[in-house]
């Protein structure tokens, strides 16, 4: 008869009895305490990491530039060059109501405009102003309503985002140029004024006295520290400075962006991660982008792309233009150096002397 097997007895023989432990040194559970201290701060950091990158992503708002316009744009030449279209847009609603520089009703509308061409290597760049009041034509593009814009001749640039957004600003400078704008980027006023105070303020110098009632810039001659305020006032001015035309104020935003570019370059952000932080906060608040723009990730990857550029090395100008002889209030690209120019930024070529010379450069 076979022998039953003791499982009572087989468990018990392969199961050894714990092992007695002594009390633990002072030592120990002082490298326990730190051991768990460390790790819920990894955990606490780690948590606050995502939430920040979870946040500020959220601040982003993108457009897809390929789906609005289609196929039917400029080839690109100089593939391992980029071109960003800048535009600073001010409804004056909302946030927007309370900023000086007149009323526009609570109208969506584009104040600056700036082609900002990176040639290869990323150690240069020049940026490309186009006066508001430029006459253009306007490609056939859909309204914000949705319905479809024939196109149009000689309507004013800044009309262009007022009537259709930002995909046809894109269409517009692409048929104007011939040039292929491989990102957009839009800074809202608020948004701006907000990202200035974030960096503790602006420091710009000026040759002349400025004072304009429409703005509410007042300013001796000499070197300010402007905060968001004075410097969304620094920005829109055009009454106090020059023939009061939009083209003296083009001048004081090209002074404005690489200032601030020397500004952010000039902080130790790293060295100050709450700083950094209310500074990207402000910045990610105050943009929209193309899609391929419309990540913290992608606008890292594009931001270190360009870490070798130096604020220095940015070249600022004006599209060459003349006062128009059907509406001396308005102005038209002048030829052939504005061609030349486009061409120029087209090839990612130097930009012929001959268009410096008739243009606002520094």
């Amino acid at each position: 008869m076979p022998h039953a097997v003791d499982t009572d007895h087989e468990a018990a023989t392969v199961t050894a009895p714990p092992k007695a432990r002594g009390p633990r040194t002072r030592g120990q559970r002082i490298r326990r305490v730190v051991a768990w201290t460390l790790l819920s701060l990894v955990l606490l950091a780690g948590g606050t990491a995502w939430w920040a990158y979870a946040h500020l992503n959220s601040n982003l708002t993108s457009i897809d530039l390929d789906r609005e316009l289609g196929p039917d744009r400029p080839e690109k030449l100089a593939t391992g060059a980029k071109d960003v279209l800048v535009l600073g847009s001010d409804s004056r609603s909302g946030a927007n109501k309370g900023l000086a520089g007149g009323n526009t009703g609570g109208t969506a509308r584009s104040d600056t405009a700036m082609v900002i061409h990176i040639p290869e290597g990323r150690r240069s760049a020049v940026a490309v102003s186009i006066p508001r009041d430029t006459l253009v034509t306007r490609p056939e593009c859909k309204a914000r309503d949705g319905s479809t814009l024939p196109s149009a001749k000689r309507v004013m640039f800044n009309s262009v985002y007022t009537t259709a957004g930002p995909a046809c600003v894109v269409k517009t400078v692409e048929h104007i140029s011939d040039v292929r704008i491989d990102h957009y980027v839009e800074v809202d006023f608020a948004g701006f004024q907000d990202l200035v105070d974030s960096l503790g303020g602006v420091t710009v110098t000026i040759d002349k006295t400025i004072h304009d009632t429409s703005s509410g810039l007042d300013l001796e001659a000499g070197t300010h520290r402007l905060d968001g305020t004075e410097s969304l006032a620094f920005v829109r001015t055009r009454h106090g400075i020059g023939d009061g035309s939009d083209l003296g104020r083009i001048g004081l935003q090209q002074q404005f962006l690489l200032a601030t570019l020397d500004e952010i370059k000039r902080q130790d952000l790293l060295g100050s991660p709450a700083k950094a932080y209310r500074i990207a906060d402000s910045a990610t608040r105050s943009l929209t982008t193309d899609s391929g723009l419309g990540s913290l990730v992608k606008l890292g990857d594009f931001g270190r792309s360009l870490k070798g550029l130096d604020p220095g090395r940015l070249r600022t100008v004006m599209l060459p233009v003349v006062y128009d002889k059907a509406d001396p209030n308005r102005v038209v690209a002048a030829e052939p150096q504005a061609s030349r120019l486009w061409k120029a930024i087209r090839e990612d070529t130097a930009i012929p002397r001959s268009v410096l010379e008739s243009t606002t450069s520094n």
